[in-house]
């Protein structure tokens, strides 16, 4: 088994880290997005196999126990996420980077899994306040769930210190470029 790197890309929900892994993956060929598992069902046009694996509930616990997962979290209720080991090895099979898009902790458990293997980077937003703005600007959460957001955004934003680099997101062009310096110094390409 080939070893690669992992490039981790860690923020509250909001704060930017899709829109920046995206880009890097536009403009990166030897980068791979890590697709997640998860319990929750899909959003909109979400597609198994392409924005994450849907898996029921009995088989991500089964999964748990077979110890198939690098790194799992229950982040709401109910409601699991995790990255499956054979997703790090098909990447890595292919010669690429892995690249994830991932809550807080499950970054955090990323990168002490893995060590000097790994990048952690913690996107972050303006201020809690243009976090609350573009979480209630996108209109796919109810009330409910918009208030879960924020209570776990405020407690994510305490984890910044221990991720290896604070990416500043105030400006979306400028965090952008940033991203892809610090990915392009830490793979060496």
């Amino acid at each position: 088994m080939k070893e690669g790197k992992l490039v981790i890309f860690s923020a509250p929900s909001g704060a930017g880290k899709t829109t920046i892994v995206q880009h890097l993956l536009r403009q990166m060929p030897q980068l791979e997005f890590s697709i997640s598992a998860t319990t929750r069902q899909p959003r909109g046009d979400e597609q198994d196999g392409k924005d994450y694996y849907f898996i029921s509930l009995p088989e991500f616990t089964h999964r748990i126990a077979k110890k198939q997962f690098v790194e799992f979290e229950e982040v709401y209720t109910g409601t699991f996420y995790g990255t499956l080991r054979t997703e790090i090895e098909r990447i890595w099979e292919k010669g690429k980077t892995v690249i994830f898009d991932i809550d807080v902790e499950g970054g955090m458990h990323l990168k002490r899994k893995y060590g000097e293997q790994a990048l952690a980077i913690f996107v972050q937003p303006p201020s809690l306040e243009v976090l609350i703005e573009r979480l209630t600007g996108r209109g796919t959460d109810s009330a409910e769930k918009l208030q879960e957001r924020f209570a776990k955004a405020e407690k994510e934003l305490n984890y910044a210190p221990q991720f290896d680099i604070i990416l500043k997101n105030h400006d979306l062009e400028t965090a952008c470029k940033e991203a892809k310096d610090l990915v392009k110094n830490f793979i060496g390409a």
